[in-house]
């Protein structure tokens, strides 16, 4: 049995992965990536940017601001850990990846998406203190508090993705070592293995229920609470100004939401998808929240959109 070989019969093991680019399009992979590059760019700059306006200006330091810039720096290490896998491949056709690195790729990928999930939760928690107990706002959430969850936030998201990179590397992996991705990730990573994944498959299942599940049910809660409360208010004005300080809010929910339930319901019920879509749900799922979110805040949040401006501008 030859260690590597990736031509040999279906009983051989590979010791590397390989990653895909988009199939079928391989001879335009290099114009494809001019776009990607636009996303990572922007990506990467607009988060730096909201960092930087939220950490040069006092005005700022608050805990909507605060809960921000977790945000930007998690959709920042998101950028960063799939750019050199996902660059490598549309520039020079660098397909394969050792399991030690994929499985390092995949446990960064998984522990940033699901901080990111306890930070969006957090950030509801936010507006429902500022929309429904106003005058306990500051009281509730100092920065001492605040600290504390984006700590308890980093713990559990580590806690829970910590084991998966060992459950993965006691398997051999042996036929195509082909993966769908231009990255690594752990539902992807598990079809490969030649062995029984039932554990791997039912682990998996507890931590997206116990992280996506319990937090999406809790901002949808959230949010009920905050439409009672809102609807109660008399003046119209002040429904719609109320509601306005949670549109930016519920762009950044849908927008990491959406892609990352679709992409898991594709990896575990669509077998018959064509591959093509998990592809592209795979583009939406890692780059769109981090495009996206600093553009949607800079359009929505009026002191960061006049900062910006002064700062382009200016």
């Amino acid at each position: 049995m030859t260690l590597g070989s990736l031509g040999n019969s279906s009983s051989s093991v590979s010791a590397t992965f390989l990653l895909s680019g988009i199939p079928g399009l391989e001879r335009m992979h290099i114009w494809i990536s001019i776009p990607l590059c636009f996303m990572y760019l922007v990506s990467i700059l607009g988060n730096c940017t909201i960092l930087f306006i939220i950490k040069t200006e006092c005005s700022l330091h608050e805990p909507m601001y605060l809960f921000l810039s977790m945000l930007a720096l998690i959709d920042l290490g998101l950028s960063l850990c799939t750019l050199p896998t996902v660059l490598g491949i549309f520039w020079v056709g660098a397909r394969e990846i050792s399991h030690d690195a994929c499985f390092a790729q995949l446990f960064f990928i998984h522990c940033f998406s699901f901080l990111e999930s306890s930070v969006l939760l957090s950030m509801a928690f936010d507006r429902f203190v500022a929309i429904c107990h106003p005058l306990h706002y500051v009281s509730i959430l100092t920065n001492t508090v605040i600290g504390r969850i984006g700590l308890v936030s980093l713990g559990r998201s580590v806690a829970l993705i910590f084991p998966l990179p060992f459950m993965l590397k006691r398997f051999p992996y042996c036929g195509s070592p082909v993966l769908s991705h231009s990255y690594c990730l752990h539902q992807e990573v598990m079809k490969l293995a030649c062995a029984d994944m039932k554990a791997n498959s039912i682990y998996g299942m507890f931590v997206i229920i116990s992280t996506v599940g319990i937090d999406s049910l809790l901002i949808l809660f959230s949010y009920a609470l905050i439409l009672r409360t809102v609807l109660s208010i008399a003046s119209r004005a002040e429904r719609f100004k109320a509601l306005n300080t949670c549109v930016s809010h519920i762009c950044a929910v849908l927008l990491f939401y959406t892609p990352m339930i679709d992409l898991s319901v594709i990896h575990r019920f669509g077998k018959q998808a064509p591959h093509l879509v998990q592809v592209v749900m795979g583009f939406m799922y890692l780059l769109f929240p981090p495009v996206m979110n600093p553009i949607v805040y800079s359009v929505k949040t009026k002191q960061i959109r006049d900062r910006v401006t002064h700062a382009f501008c200016y």
